[in-house]
């Protein structure tokens, strides 16, 4: 058996592995060598040339070629978005002086829609808002993750990952509705990893995918997406935005999760309940496996709508899949998608049914 021959290589000048940082700092002597690069690839030389000379079966060629991770649909890549981000800044660029923000707290937040924040994040995605640190579109706001949600938020100035949660309160991740943030900040390098995205809706009753608006490299996009994101699972807090304001009647409900309730203004009394509406019972009343007289009294309506087909023996007390793909039929006849079709009733869904 021949002996594996072992080759030193010079240490990387731009390479950040361990090994090479080392080396660097250590001075160690140029050495010479076949193979460029880093000091991690002599590992792989090694193992290569080892397993090569026990096999005999691998050509040199084969034996430098590293194996690859399969790429996840919509995965950004290396698993950390490279959105480096500009400061906090005015609209349409540093025009002008900003206030001290340890002397003066952020002014109270401008009121907007959820209808009207998911709507201004799909313009930038419409447009394919190319992805930048220092332009700004035509409507003032840097073309980066945060200029991106202070454009959809509606809010006054260009912010960035550190302040977008003076503008939001923390919610979990049962209560996140179209128009609610998942914010990464990272204190330590705020250009490497942090970065923040809109939440559009569930894209199914399992609550593991939802509906993402974000500004990321090469532009605005919107995709499925594993909840809370591809990386830094752990890291990514749910915001929900301090002015968001109900609905105007008439208008279509961003999420069937929490309804906006009518409103007769922009500030006015909210208008009273349809008469002759049963209370709604809460959606723990409708969780798989669930048996109770709600379950029934929401089937038999359904059945009534005329969407009897998808019970094979009748609606029963207990929640099952007839129930959901009932429901869910019924959301979507109503013009809903995404998170607001799931075929879970919320209240909105309760009350056009029995209105």
């Amino acid at each position: 058996m021949t002996a594996p021959a072992f080759e030193e290589v010079d240490p990387g000048r731009d390479c950040d592995c361990p090994a090479c940082v080392h080396a660097r700092r250590a001075g160690s002597r140029p050495l010479s060598g076949r193979f460029g690069g880093h000091l991690a690839t002599r590992g792989i030389v090694i193992v290569a040339a080892a397993a090569s000379a026990a096999l005999g079966a691998l050509t040199p060629a084969a034996a430098l070629t590293a194996p690859q991770s399969p790429h996840r649909p919509g995965d950004p890549g290396d698993g950390e978005p490279a959105t480096p981000q500009g400061a906090k800044s005015p609209l349409h660029g540093p025009a002008g002086p900003l206030p001290d923000p340890a002397t003066s707290p952020p002014a109270t937040p401008p009121p907007a829609t959820r209808t009207q924040i998911i709507n201004r994040a799909k313009v930038w995605v419409a447009a394919k808002v190319p992805y930048s640190m220092e332009d700004y579109w035509t409507d003032g706001y840097r073309q980066d993750c945060s200029g991106y949600v202070s454009m959809a938020w509606g809010l006054g100035s260009n912010e960035w990952t550190g302040s977008l949660d003076q503008y939001g309160v923390k919610i979990t991740k049962e209560e996140l509705l179209p128009g609610d943030i998942l914010l990464f900040h990272n204190p330590d390098d705020p250009e490497r990893g942090s970065h923040v995205v809109i939440f559009g809706g569930w894209t199914d009753y399992t609550h593991t995918y939802y509906t993402v608006y974000e500004q990321t490299p090469p532009h605005a996009r919107t995709q499925a997406t594993p909840y809370p994101y591809w990386s830094n699972a752990s890291k990514y807090v749910p915001y929900r935005y301090k002015g968001v304001v109900a609905d105007t009647a008439g208008s279509q409900p961003a999420s069937d999760g929490k309804a906006p309730r009518p409103v007769t203004g922009r500030a006015g009394p909210s208008r009273p309940a349809s008469h002759g509406v049963p209370g709604y019972p809460g959606r723990a009343r409708f969780r798989p496996g669930e048996a109770n007289p709600y379950v029934t009294e929401l089937g038999e309506r359904l059945v009534k709508k005329g969407f009897g087909r998808f019970y094979p023996t009748g609606p029963g007390p207990r929640w099952g899949d007839a129930d959901r793909r009932a429901v869910e039929a019924f959301q979507r006849g109503q013009g809903w998608r995404g998170g607001a079709a799931d075929g879970y009733p919320g209240p909105e869904t309760w009350r056009r049914l029995f209105s």
